[in-house]
């Protein structure tokens, strides 16, 4: 035990000395560094054998000094503001974000105490809250009940999906006999939108929102305001018959309980949302429905749609489940089973974002699972042909997607040169992707080609929202000397010019550098 007692005795001392002298050279360093009066001296030893031309390189040398001194002080001085002033803003929006949760608890006491009272008036009745009062009859105008009277209750929790099922009693799925081409079907939305919204958009733009439909079921409009994110959505339920569901993000959301609702232990009801009443409609048919997150980025999208973003990962549907209460009632809905209900796969989710100061920063996991699409520009109007909204079935357009890639695989020559960008990506930016973008970039490709469009194209526009997107995260000021030989080696490797929107994306991130 002696021995080991001396051996950490000096190893210890071997390190503390170390980092001892590590501290002191700093010091000493630094006092050195600013000895004024030792320059001073050492100029005096020297001045009587200065010439005056020596004199002139003497004062030079000691500007300089100086410069760099005073330089070195700015730069700290800089970097401390920058830091003081990042954690203020860090402070603050927790602040913020503490404010807003101590608000949504007061809200869940003042819910709980007025259902206490109200528990308490009933009580007064002699009744226990599942009970129903006899209520009096007024002979002048039949029986009906008064206004502030609390409902009875009918057994029934899920009243709106309860309705869904008495209107879906005797349907059947209907077979619309498809027979139209990806091609053809971006051309008939792009002429609907035109001719019976006056809503225009150029047929690239259509290519790609159909190519963004078929490699994800999330996909993300972002732009700035007024350039028809919403409307592109809006657009397409209309063309499918049956309007997007607009689901309006609030600040306040911060779990799924926003979006499907939650049971009200008081009244004994389910407060269904209008999301769950359009995905539980969506169960019964073979249609194509479309779920508008306006505004998404209002809250933190990885907190209220965190479920939403791993169900639609699965790759087996039959596991796109999702609990929506703890245990079955005999009368629940028929679709829904344990407490239970499946996503179905005939609903797509369009999320709109602005970038502002009063919104969050969309995050890599939701990026990653999305597709993003920008929409800048205010679509030019032209004469189009009138055309009617069409009956599709989503068998059938699903159908499309998976044929797509079957017929136009992305090409062995482009995947050689994707897997070299990814390697000089990796090598002079620190950036790289996983399998799941390149799944999501095979199916973009194809469905972008069998829209109408060309491979390279579509590989440009989905590496740059997808890939060099990632570019943002880091600092600009670093890797802006890097941009141009990135640059050099895309048109190099895919041809001049061929990477349009990659080339344009990172020439305007060295401008912001």
């Amino acid at each position: 035990m002696d021995t080991y007692v001396r051996f950490l005795y000096e190893f210890l001392d071997a390190f503390f000395s170390g980092l001892k002298t590590i501290l002191t050279g700093l010091v000493d360093g630094i006092k050195q560094i600013f000895d004024i009066p030792a320059y001073i001296h050492l100029i005096k030893e020297y001045k009587n054998d200065f010439s005056l031309q020596e004199w002139v390189l003497v004062a030079i040398a000691v500007l300089a000094v100086a410069a760099i001194l005073i330089l070195t002080i700015l730069l700290v001085y800089l970097i401390l503001r920058k830091y003081i002033r990042f954690r203020k803003t860090v402070v603050e929006q927790e602040s913020m974000l503490k404010e807003v949760a101590d608000l949504n608890k007061r809200v869940e006491t003042m819910t709980k105490e007025r259902e206490e009272i109200l528990a308490m008036k009933v009580s007064q009745l002699g009744l226990s809250p599942n009970e129903s009062p006899e209520l009096p009859v007024d002979k002048s105008s039949g029986d009906k009940k008064k206004e502030d009277e609390i409902d009875p209750g009918d057994g029934v929790r899920f009243t709106r999906l309860s309705i869904v099922d008495k209107k879906f009693a005797k349907y059947k799925i209907q077979n619309y006999n498809n027979d139209f081409t990806l091609e053809e079907l971006c051309v008939a939305f792009r002429n609907f939108a035109a001719s019976r919204l006056h809503l225009y958009y150029s047929l690239p733009m259509i290519r790609i929102f159909m190519a963004g439909l078929a490699s994800t079921k999330l996909v993300i409009l972002q732009g700035i305001s007024g350039t028809g994110k919403t409307s592109l959505a809006y657009a397409w339920g209309k063309f499918l018959k049956h309007d997007s569901c607009v689901v309006s993000v609030q600040p306040s959301w911060r779990d799924r309980t926003e979006l499907f609702g939650y049971f009200n232990e008081f009244t004994k009801k389910f407060n269904e949302t209008q999301l769950l009443e359009c995905l539980y409609t969506a169960t019964y048919t073979d249609d194509v429905y479309t779920v508008i997150l306006d505004e998404m980025n209002l809250a933190r999208v990885e907190y209220y749609f965190a479920e939403m973003l791993s169900i639609l990962e699965m790759p087996n549907r039959e596991e796109w489940i999702i609990e929506v209460v703890a245990s079955p009632w005999e009368n629940d809905p028929k679709h829904i089973n344990n407490g239970r209900i499946r996503i179905p796969p005939n609903t797509w989710y369009i999320g709109t974002i602005n970038n502002d100061d009063s919104t969050f920063m969309v995050t890599d996991k939701v990026y990653d699972r999305a597709m993003p699409i920008d929409i800048n520009d205010k679509g030019q109007a032209f004469e189009a042909e009138d055309t009617p909204p069409m009956d599709v079935n989503f068998s059938y357009l699903d159908k499309l997607f998976m044929q797509a890639r079957a017929d136009h695989e992305v090409s062995e020559e482009n995947w050689k040169k994707i897997n070299e960008m990814d390697d000089y990506v990796i090598k002079h930016f620190r950036v790289a992707f996983g399998n799941r973008i390149v799944s999501h970039l095979g199916k973009f490709v194809s469905a972008y080609v069998a829209c109408g469009g060309e491979e390279v194209e579509g590989i440009d526009y989905f590496i740059a929202k997808k890939i060099l997107r990632k570019f943002e995260q880091l600092n600009i000021a670093y890797i802006k000397d890097e941009i141009d030989g990135f640059v050099t080696f895309l048109d190099k490797t895919f041809g001049k010019g061929k990477m349009k929107e990659c080339i344009e994306y990172v020439l305007r991130l060295k401008k912001l550098g």
